[in-house]
């Protein structure tokens, strides 16, 4: 049997992997005399301009890269025998099953192990997002992901590889995108060639679903897109709630870097309900909030209620004239003639009305809460109309009222054009800051002024 030499240096031992016009072989460099992985691009009838584009743009991503869980760059050239015609990527072999093989293989992984390979695969994609411009994968899922034997306690060494679908951010702008990725663990906007950091996020994140279920999350049920899970081995609710971060369909609800990802799976409580400042003492200022939802309740400004009082001081004698009415009316039935009944039962109901419409009055003058409820949804606030929430784009002070003092501001939050001001004005700057703070790290909004 002839084997097979490309470029006279690479003597192809056997195929390693295929998949639509690319094949991946094992070779041996007879310089070096070191195994190498080749994949090799073949021309055909069948080969799209995208594949050889996205061919090129993994070599030229790989030359970039220097990272020991990742394929080392050796070699990129064209070749051509008499049976064949197309590109060759050499990169360094590593020998170690993917996470897809380890299933099949009937191993299981518990919480602590999957916990390990996220935090393993968190710090690949750290450095990936650190490049200039951040490279992203778009193909995070078990076959790209290889384990080595495990090392005593350590779950073993953790790789990623197939760079084939990579995309750089710079790349994206101001060209036409390729849709590329595997169902199940793409996220949506992945769908409409839109990619950004937390898109393999959610990759990784569905990867891990995967191992806690031994299910393809494509084969999962779904709730508003949502992945819903029933793990086959015992979670922790943090890890749960943190796997239900990762694969947010909706970005703006879905961790934005690794680099947060990873803190909040070693810091999970920290993460899930920061708190940047601490409340001001003896604000009556009420906040529940949790990943999903956010409640706060703002007193009303205690201003009125001297107004109030001093309109409460005419009740005794508005209620003396509310039991002359009642007399009056009760008389008008009872005694006297028609004309004179008449005008004591009209003058009874004016008596009466003298005391209800001041109450009517002071009811209305009692100052009301600012209450604000932001879910996964929408975002309300007391009887406004609500809005999407993902139409949330910003979040500022406006002046409220003018004091020798100084401005005494409210805070303001904008959904698409629809303007909620929560009536602050009233609060000590403490108070408003605070309430700033909380909603623009809940928010991840700046806050402007």
């Amino acid at each position: 049997m002839v084997e097979l030499v490309l470029k006279e240096r690479y003597a192809i031992q056997r195929q390693l992997g295929k998949n639509a016009g690319r094949k991946t072989v094992l070779a041996r460099d007879l310089q070096t005399q070191e195994l190498v992985a080749i994949k090799i691009l073949t021309f055909g009838a069948d080969c799209q301009w995208d594949e050889l584009k996205l061919f090129e743009r993994e070599a030229e991503t790989l030359q970039s890269l220097c990272h020991p869980a990742i394929p080392r760059y050796l070699d990129h050239f064209e070749f051509q025998n008499r049976k064949t015609k197309g590109f060759a990527l050499v990169q360094s072999y590593i020998e170690a099953k993917s996470l897809a093989e380890w299933v099949e293989w009937g191993r299981n992984f518990n919480e602590l192990e999957i916990k390990q390979l996220a935090q393993s695969l968190l710090e690949i994609l750290i450095y990936l997002q650190s490049q200039h411009p951040p490279v992203i994968h778009r193909d995070i899922k078990p076959s790209n992901i290889l384990l080595a034997a495990a090392d005593g306690n350590n779950i073993g060494q953790v790789y990623l590889v197939d760079f084939g679908s990579v995309q750089t951010l710079a790349a994206r702008e101001g060209s036409t995108i390729t849709v590329v990725g595997t169902y199940g663990y793409m996220p949506p906007e992945q769908f409409g060639g839109r990619a950004v950091p937390a898109s393999d996020l959610y990759g990784l994140g569905a990867t891990l679903i995967y191992l806690v279920t031994g299910v393809h999350p494509a084969e999962l049920p779904q709730e508003d897109l949502r992945i819903k899970f029933e793990p086959k081995i015992h979670l922790t609710s943090d890890f749960v709630d943190w796997l239900t971060w990762m694969t947010e369909p909706d970005l703006n609800s879905r961790l934005t870097s690794a680099e947060k990802a990873l803190k909040a799976l070693v810091e999970p409580r920290i993460e899930l309900l920061p708190s940047v400042l601490p409340k001001p003492a003896n604000s009556k200022v009420q906040l529940k909030k949790d990943r999903d939802n956010l409640e706060m309740r703002i007193p009303a400004s205690s201003g009125n209620y001297f107004l109030i009082g001093f309109l409460l001081l005419f009740l005794i004698p508005l209620f003396q004239l509310f039991l002359m009415g009642i007399a009056l009316i009760v008389g008008a039935f009872f005694i006297g003639s028609f004309p004179s009944n008449l005008f004591m039962g009209i003058g009874g109901i004016v008596l009466i009305s003298l005391f209800f419409l001041p109450i009517w009055g002071i009811i209305k003058l009692f100052p009301k809460p600012t209450r604000l409820r932001i879910d996964r949804q929408r975002i309300s606030l007391n009887k406004l109309a609500p809005s999407p929430r993902r139409a949330i784009c910003k979040l500022g002070f406006i002046a409220g009222y003018y004091t020798k003092s100084g401005v005494h501001r409210n805070i303001q939050i904008w959904a698409g054009t629809r303007e909620y001001k929560l009536i602050t004005s009233h609060l000590r700057d403490a108070e408003i800051d605070w309430i700033a703070v909380e909603l623009s790290e809940w928010l991840d909004l700046p806050i402007t002024q």
